[in-house]
């Protein structure tokens, strides 16, 4: 786990804050992809819909003392611990995949162009994806 880094110097006294900022940072960049969405702009709208999930899962894993400096880390580590032990459904790590190879598509291939179908859904599914986090979160009463 070369990967793991966890910098004990940006935590807030009470770990509960830094949920709330990692969720707050989910939320808002969740609604930058709805307004990207609603002016046509759907590669940026998959971007951000993959940064609300990106955060969203950086959540779950801090609430297991655990931070990663990867994006492909923290995809194998909430899929390690929490859709291996059944602690959410296979479809997230599904959703999470799919956002995220729609995310690098747009970013990276300029001669892609994400659809208005494919954005409408990944910023659906990003919503969905926040709100299950949300509440592992509060089931564990730490939001």
């Amino acid at each position: 786990m070369g990967d793991l880094v966890f910098d004990y110097t940006l935590l807030m006294p009470d770990p509960k804050d830094n949920l709330r900022l990692y969720m707050e940072n989910a939320r808002e960049v969740l609604e930058v992809a709805r307004l990207n969405l609603g002016n046509d702009f759907y590669g940026s709208a998959c971007n951000r819909a993959y940064y609300a999930v990106f955060y969203a899962a950086s959540a779950l894993l801090f609430a297991k003392g655990m931070s990663f400096g990867k994006h492909s880390a923290v995809l194998s580590a909430f899929r390690q611990h929490f859709i291996k032990t059944g602690e959410l459904d296979v479809k997230w790590s599904e959703v999470y995949q799919r956002i995220m190879a729609h995310r690098q598509s747009g970013d990276y291939d300029i001669n892609l162009r994400i659809e208005q179908a494919q954005a409408v859904n990944d910023v659906s599914d990003a919503g969905a994806f926040i709100e299950e986090v949300e509440a592992w979160l509060r089931k564990q009463s730490l939001l």
